[in-house]
């Protein structure tokens, strides 16, 4: 049976379709059970299921979405500082591990999405073009150059914290499955992996404000996954760094303004984006307290249409495409808050509510049909459907709290 990290604590959805490749209809993606999963040897909640429905065919349309591009080299967006006519190259030279799906991190999550589909479905049919793809970028050459690309004068701002945050996903990911071939694909990463959690302990206590936009420089969300990263990796000295920036930064707010949200190019929330990585340094009880004077008026009667997903006008524009990974990373986000909550809290009918809501309109909207949002939203899918992120992934302290 595939190891799985547990996904929300609510109700299957019923009824939810995914469209990928055309005609290809994938089953339902329902949320499994709210009976307590079992935990693997480091302690991660690992579930036997992600609902009924949920299977090998509907993870390889997914992996089909990564498979097309992770090695696709145009239309590429770089974000390229040149230091002199040396560096006018080709993505595949500048970047050989990840040059295609469009931008750098799109291309990692890419690799992301190979990985962790690989340890939930090991024996799938796309199993084999996965570990190829993967074989093929993730050598020590390829690294290496990934690695002198990094540390170049003046690129200390380099996909900073978004990109690194995912590539210390893939990183975590890679460290978390017994495998020979991954764990040589992991040792080939090791060093790119330390030099982005460097970067971002070199950067972090600089911070004097967090970043609060809804795109890919937001601290929240970055905090999150690097914490979750440092925490599976055992970094202590990174994961006890964002701990403490976390509290310096946001454990002071009140009163988020979510009724301003979405701007329209968000594909992650502000202030959800903060009251999820904000669970997961609180206790329930004291983080319960916290989200009371962060998001007041987040009701109690069970409704969903407090928060309403975002409408795509045209899928084909790459920037008001990122409303449909909004309505997906809301959809995470809610279930981390309400797994941060204590039992009976209630707040939890409408967080709940609303992320079903999110979650379906969400999926409905990963259909590959447009490169402009077929290269990256399989990545926010299959994090939303496999329940990366949520708890517990803590650390020794927090379980002792």
């Amino acid at each position: 049976m595939p190891r799985m990290i547990a996904t929300a604590r609510f109700r299957p959805l019923a009824g939810l379709i995914l469209i990928l490749t055309g005609a290809l209809a994938l089953p339902a993606f329902a949320a499994p059970p709210q009976d307590a999963p079992p935990t693997d040897a480091k302690g991660v909640t690992m579930s036997t299921t992600f609902g009924s429905t949920f299977d090998s065919a509907a993870a390889g349309r997914l992996a089909e979405l990564a498979l097309a591009c992770v090695h696709k080299e145009y239309p590429n967006k770089i974000a390229h500082v040149l230091n002199s006519d040396a560096d006018v190259r080709p993505p595949r030279e500048l970047t050989p591990a990840f040059y295609g799906c469009y931008d750098w991190h799109s291309a990692v999550h890419g690799h992301w999405l190979l990985a962790r589909l690989l340890r939930q479905f090991p024996d799938a049919p796309f199993t084999a073009p996965a570990r190829a793809a993967l074989d093929r970028s993730l050598t020590p050459e390829n690294i290496a150059t990934e690695v002198r690309y990094l540390q170049t004068t003046g690129r200390t701002t380099f996909e900073r914290p978004y990109g690194l945050a995912w590539l210390l996903q893939l990183a975590a990911e890679l460290d978390e499955q017994d495998d020979p071939q991954v764990r040589r694909w992991a040792a080939a990463l090791d060093p790119l992996a330390k030099a982005s959690a460097e970067r971002i302990r070199s950067w972090a206590p600089k911070l004097s404000f967090p970043i609060r936009t809804g795109e890919h420089n937001q601290t929240a969300f970055g905090f999150g996954l690097i914490l979750d990263s440092a925490r599976i990796l055992g970094d202590r000295e990174t994961a006890t760094l964002l701990e403490g920036r976390i509290r310096d930064l946001y454990l002071k707010d009140r009163d988020c303004p979510i009724e301003y949200e979405p701007s329209g190019e968000d594909f992650l929330s502000p202030c959800l984006g903060e009251a999820d990585v904000v669970r997961r340094i609180l206790a329930p009880e004291a983080y319960a307290e916290w989200l009371t004077g962060f998001l007041p008026r987040l009701p109690k009667d069970g409704r969903g249409d407090w928060l309403t997903p975002g409408i795509v006008t045209d899928p084909t524009d790459g920037k008001l495409a990122h409303l449909d990974g909004l309505n997906l990373s809301r959809a995470w986000m809610l279930e981390g808050i309400a797994a941060g909550l204590p039992a009976g809290d209630p707040r939890l009918p409408s967080l709940r509510a609303a992320a079903a809501a999110h979650r379906e309109s969400g999926l409905r909207s990963v259909t590959g049909e447009h490169y402009e949002g077929g290269h990256w939203l399989g990545s926010f899918a299959t994090y939303l459907v496999t329940g990366r992120g949520l708890p517990p992934v803590k650390g020794p302290e927090e379980a002792a709290r």
